[in-house]
């Protein structure tokens, strides 16, 4: 069996969080495992993106395809400072290079948890009303929050993985924990704040299809969430 297909075999362990694979993804990845990871991340959020911006658009699916890995991509950036800092301070011995392998590994996890969320994303927007219809606010309210609990399932279950192999760097101390906790709060926020920006991907009604929005800065994550509750 060639490299490649040693670490196409290994995503399943990876998912059901084996701290022999874990531990031998983080402490001697090669470039191929990183490519890998790479390819598995934009393959996966892309489709998961796709699906719920064909709500609006061929050219918002285009563009949500796009938009979501690129979030992920952005978040496990600025994330990997600030958590090998975090890891020394709370108890864990592990170096820049290996918190950011662990960040990769578990954005990887996330994007095959999104991109296996990609047919029920699909079929969720083909039984919503279309735009235009009765009801388009509650559609769009509706695959909103249905995209906002995905991503936050998956960021949860993807960082659960690697609570188990953090624990066991630090067997009977609480400092697994506590970069358990620290991790997963950072990269919620963030993720959060770089998508608000990033938005749209489901697309506004009544607003044209764009890559961007100009007021792109203007409000935050949690109050169209709120928005989305209430129209819901």
């Amino acid at each position: 069996m060639t490299g490649v297909e040693t670490n196409w075999s290994e995503l399943a362990d990876l998912l059901r969080g084996r701290e022999a694979v874990l531990r031998r993804w983080t402490m001697a990845a090669g470039p191929g495992q990183r490519l890998l990871c790479l390819f598995v991340l934009a393959a996966g959020c892309g489709a998961f993106g796709a699906a719920v911006g064909s709500w609006r658009d061929p050219l918002q699916a285009g563009f949500t395809a796009l938009k979501l890995p690129l979030v992920v991509f952005l978040t496990m950036l600025g994330n990997a400072l600030l958590n090998g800092m975090l890891a020394p301070l709370l108890g864990l011995n592990l170096s820049f290079r290996q918190t950011f392998q662990l960040i990769l590994i578990c954005q990887t996890l996330l994007a095959l948890i999104l991109g296996s969320f990609s047919p029920l994303a699909g079929f969720m927007v083909w039984n919503t009303p279309p735009l235009g219809a009765i009801g388009t606010a509650g559609s769009h309210s509706l695959l909103l929050l249905g995209l906002v609990c995905a991503i936050a399932f998956a960021g949860v279950a993807a960082h659960w993985r690697l609570y188990r192999f953090l624990n066991g760097l630090a067997p009977g101390s609480p400092a697994g924990r506590r970069v358990f906790w620290a991790w997963l709060g950072a990269n919620l926020f963030l993720g959060t704040q770089i998508a608000w920006v990033l938005r749209p991907f489901v697309g506004s009604p009544g607003l044209p299809v764009a890559f961007l929005r100009p007021d792109a800065l203007k409000g935050s994550f949690l109050e169209s969430v709120w928005y989305a509750l209430q129209h819901l």
